[in-house]
């Protein structure tokens, strides 16, 4: 690679490590370089920018808050990165004051644009030092960036040349950093697990030591760790796992509650403990906490491990590859050449990183902003692109290093849909399904297995198998080499082999082809495939009452004629290519018994892998020729499919943004999706713990006591046997325990659950309150875009909004963050800001002031404890959407009833944000007069309810957190 540097001219860059130049905050605060500060409009900021260099934190955010969309300035956070890779520093000036352990005030102004220029010059020096950490490569990568019109570049290069002898990997190519990633090594396989329990008092005594001396006494937290020892019993029926659903309110400590008999469980038996979530903020937090367990970071990193899906990962050939194109193609003759920009920052952190994840990992989140999310996710491991042990990067491969390290761990931190992917494609018995399983965030179990088990015959679907099959068509820069030359050297000998090969590939000419969608507009479909889709298109806008800019869907009830027969034949040229699928995946088995004596372990991985891919994907075919041949006259009403097994719910759907077409085709969910959760996942496991802070619907607020005690085993066992089944059920559902059944599968398993529920230690009527404002037009963005702006500067910031659309959002966005951030008030927003809601949701913990808005993903598993969060407001009560698949399930779970659980569940969630220690206070605000009474039944009990005014509303929470304000408060109802 270094015959393709051209070395950057450095001679014109200052003499000193950082010259003089302007600093600019809030996108419109400037110190100049003559020490003058000065408070500028908008524009006259932006034109003051554009005269000459400029200092600034996060130039996406400084430009967009000036109308500029292509900022060019030196933006501390990018030498940030470059200067200290795969570190931690939320992109913002106090973020990266804190990373960098600058000790200054950020109160005026003057001192945080002295703050910005003092981390700028801080990051030259530590580069010019003699004791930089991070120098191996960085010259050659700041060449390229300078090349490439990175402003840092000069200065970087010249930082770099002052150290002594410029020692900079001793003459290796520091652009190659593919080749610089340390290679695994294989173990030897693990032995069987064992089968040791327990006990209740060493989950305990794990607990104390883990949580030290001196630490806060939390009896429930100690009850939790009793009860969780459950899971990691020996199982107590060969045809279910022992299953304990544990529900533990805010502040009982649940995460290490559950931690400590885990790690017993995994030390004592030889195994590991895999610890699912939902959301990647719970994944980052379980992280933390690990720590706690393994203070010393070499013991974590060899006894825990994090893992996520493929695509979460870099794939260093696409790093290699992306790294030559860029090289290759025409430079951009002025201004920014994003590309190579972003390629030598991520050169610069995969050179350093942990594990390679690049979505919540120690990649810097911000970069997707400037640098776009599609350049991103290009650099991982796409879906079906993989080549295993054929890639040149094999033995470096993040994602191989993070499966080895997985069988040999104490604790595997992953998520729902991982967990699910693995127990749903491995059979029984495979040393890599975990045997105990604790899965956080239980609430959302339901709607992880119906993703996980649902089924789409989509455009997308279709065109990724046929890419998947045939490789990339047209022009590009993915590799995408196809089935074909995947395989081909593997089965050149074997005439069978190479028949079915043929065969699949020519099958495969049914599928999409590129440029689908925009044929599909037009009319003009070319393969079978897009003529059923162009006929479901056509069903989808003849049947929509509003064809308006959203998502659209149509039950399969009376289909036009044109569309039967079209699903007709497309099943009948699928059936073929299943049928081949399955003939060649049986054929690579077949060569690995025939050769067994003769194939090397890469060759072998590689056939059991594509064996392995072929077998899911003829599974994927069968059932979209199963869904195929449903279509017709005398379809449900409603979508249900009724077969030998569980009711499915079959709909077409048109998937759209802002009017633009994105996908469409026919989608298959499982009525009750915890059934194949419960048979997939749940019975291949020996014990299951299901926790979360929301598992049951808390219709009855005397029941909030758990139902069942945790008396002596043997007790226990008599007490719950000897009680009728009828009795059991009723009581059940008395507390609530039914909904946690029956959202968690527990009801699917023949080994009844364990149930203990262990109330949060907060005194909730003290220290919150609920107000509905009940004169606010919530069809009105402006009235409620008002609202907003109110109550947020009513608490002086602090506040979370919750939306229950993104359009609306937005607009509120729109509408109000000048008027905060003139007030120094910060708002960040989901779907907004380029940023992951992690970020976010950090940025917000750590900027006491700042407001963020946000939809589900800020709504669940965020822990954002003290006065950063003190207020949250819910644009209106989030009632479940009206959809075909939910109408389905009303009717199977209870009608309105159902609804009302579903809505109760998530108010518990949202309020449950807003006290996370015993000091914390707060105001819970529904802008929706329209509240019914009995939602308010899944809050704590005695909580003050209000119901006001929206000046009422204000002057009461300003009241709320400043008692001395003055504000008068009416009492409200």
């Amino acid at each position: 690679m270094r015959d393709l540097i051209v070395e950057a001219a450095a001679e014109d860059a200052d003499l000193s490590l950082l010259p003089v130049m302007d600093v600019t905050i809030g996108g419109a605060t400037r110190l100049a370089g003559d020490g003058t500060l000065e408070t500028l409009s908008l524009n006259a900021a932006a034109d003051a920018m554009a005269e000459g260099p400029h200092l600034c934190v996060h130039r996406l955010r400084t430009g967009r808050l000036l109308g500029l969309n292509a900022l060019v300035a030196h933006d501390v956070l990018e030498l940030f990165a470059f200067a200290r890779p795969a570190r931690p520093a939320l992109p913002t000036l106090k973020g990266l004051a804190e990373a960098l352990t600058l000790d200054a005030s950020l109160e005026t102004g003057a001192e945080r644009c002295g703050a910005i220029r003092t981390l700028a010059a801080r990051l030259l020096a530590d580069m010019a030092s003699e004791t930089y950490r991070y120098h191996a490569g960085a010259r050659d990568v700041a060449v390229m960036m300078a090349q490439a019109g990175w402003p840092w570049g000069p200065l970087v290069i010249q930082a770099l040349d002052r150290r002594a002898g410029n020692r900079d990997g001793q003459g290796e190519n520091g652009l190659a950093t593919w080749l610089r990633v340390p290679e695994w090594q294989d173990d030897a396989p693990p032995p069987p697990p064992g089968d040791a329990p327990v006990a209740p008092e060493d989950a305990q005594n794990r607990l104390a030591r883990i949580l030290g001396s001196g630490s806060e006494e939390r009896p429930g937290q100690h009850r939790y760790a009793g009860a969780a020892t459950h899971a990691f019993r020996p199982r107590e029926m060969a045809d279910g796992p022992n299953m304990q659903l544990l529900e533990a309110g805010t502040g009982t400590g649940k995460t290490l509650g559950y931690i400590a008999p885990a790690s017993l469980w995994a030390e004592a038996n030889d195994a590991p403990v895999w610890l699912a979530t939902y959301t990647k903020n719970l994944q980052r937090q379980l992280d933390q906490e690990l720590s706690r367990l393994y203070p010393d970071p070499r013991t974590k990193a060899a006894r825990a491990v994090i893992r996520k899906g493929r695509e979460n990962y870099a794939c260093l050939l696409n790093l290699e590859e992306t790294t030559r194109a860029v090289f290759q193609r025409a430079r951009v003759e002025s201004g920014l050449d994003r590309d190579r920009v972003l390629v030598g920052l991520v050169l610069r952190w995969a050179r350093f990183t942990r594990d390679g994840d690049m979505i919540g990992g120690d990649f810097p989140a911000w970069l997707k902003g400037p640098f776009g999310v599609n350049r991103i996710s290009g650099l991982t491991d796409r879906r079906g692109e993989c080549l295993y042990a054929a890639c040149p990067h094999y033995r470096r491969c993040f994602i191989e290093r993070a499966a080895r390290k997985t069988r040999h761990a104490d604790l595997v931190v992953a998520n729902h849909a991982l967990v699910m992917a693995q127990a749903a494609t491995r059979p029984d018995g495979d040393p890599d399904l975990p045997l105990r399983l604790v899965f956080d965030e239980g609430h959302h179990l339901f709607d992880a297995a119906d993703s996980a088990f649902a089924v789409a015959l989509s455009g997308s679907e279709g065109a990724e198998l046929r890419r998947w099959l045939r490789g990339k068509e047209s022009g590009g820069t993915t590799r995408a080499r196809g089935l074909k030359n995947r395989l081909e050297e593997l089965v050149s000998g074997d005439q069978e082999a190479v028949t079915l090969l043929e065969q699949v590939m020519a099958e495969a000419r049914q599928l999409p082809a590129d440029n689908w969608l925009s044929r599909l507009a037009g009319g003009a479909p070319i393969t079978a495939y897009e003529t059923f889709l162009t006929h479901a298109r056509g069903h989808i806008l003849a049947r929509a009452r509003d064809a308006g800019p959203y998502s659209l869907e149509a039950a399969l009830t009376d289909p036009a004629p044109a569309l039967v027969e079209s699903a007709d034949q497309l099943r009948r040229k699928l059936h073929p290519l299943g049928r081949a699928l399955t003939a060649l995946s049986a054929r690579l088995k077949g060569l690995m018994d025939e050769q067994a004596d003769t194939l090397d372990s890469s060759d072998r991985g590689r056939l059991e892998a594509a064996a392995r891919s072929l077998t899911q994907r003829a599974e994927l075919v069968r059932q979209w020729c199963h869904m195929l041949q449903t279509i017709g006259p005398d379809d449900a009403a409603d979508g249900t499919v009724q077969g030998d097994g569980p009711a499915m719910v079959d709909y077409l759907e048109l998937d759209r943004i802002a009017g633009k077409d994105r996908d469409v085709g026919l989608f298959r969910h499982y009525v009750d999706p915890t059934e194949p959760l419960a048979r997939t996942v749940f019975d291949k496991a020996h014990g299951v713990l299901v926790t979360s802070a929301t598992l049951r619907d808390r219709v009855d607020g005397a029941a909030l006591e758990q139902e069942e005690a945790d008396p002596p085993r043997s007790e226990m066992d008599q007490a719950h046997m000897a009680r009728p089944q009828a009795h059991r059920a009723a009581s059940r559902e008395a507390s609530g325990w039914g909904a946690a059944d029956s959202r968690t599968g527990a009801q699917h398993l023949l080994s009844p659950a364990r149930r203990l529920s262990v109330p949060s230690p907060f005194d909730y009527a003290r220290q919150t309150e609920v107000i509905i404002v009940g004169d606010v037009n919530k069809q009105d963005p402006d009235q409620v875009a008002a609202a907003y702006r109110a109550l947020f500067m009513a608490s002086g910031g602090g506040a979370l909004g919750l939306f229950t659309a993104i359009s609306r959002l937005k607009a509120t966005w729109n509408a109000i963050a000048p008027d905060l951030e003139a007030r120094g008030l910060p708002l960040l927003a989901q779907h907004v800001d380029p940023m992951d809601t992690a970020t976010l949701v950090d940025i917000f913990r750590l900027e006491e002031d700042a407001c963020l808005l946000g939809t589900d993903a800020v709504r669940d598993g965020v822990d954002v404890p003290g006065r950063a969060l003190r207020q949250i407001v819910f644009d209106r009560v989030p009632w479940p959407r009206p959809t075909l698949l939910h109408r389905a399930r009303r009717a199977a779970f209870g009608g309105r009833g159902y609804d009302e659980m579903l809505t109760r569940l998530k108010l518990a969630q949202a309020f449950g944000r807003l006290i996370r220690r015993a000091d914390d206070r707060g105001v819970f605000v529904l802008l929706d007069g329209r509240t019914p009474t009995r939602l308010l039944d899944g809050l704590p009990a005695g909580v003050p309810v209000h119901r006001l005014g929206l000046r009422d509303a204000v002057a009461r929470v300003a009241a709320f957190h400043d008692p001395g304000s003055g504000h008068s408060v009416s009492s409200g109802g």
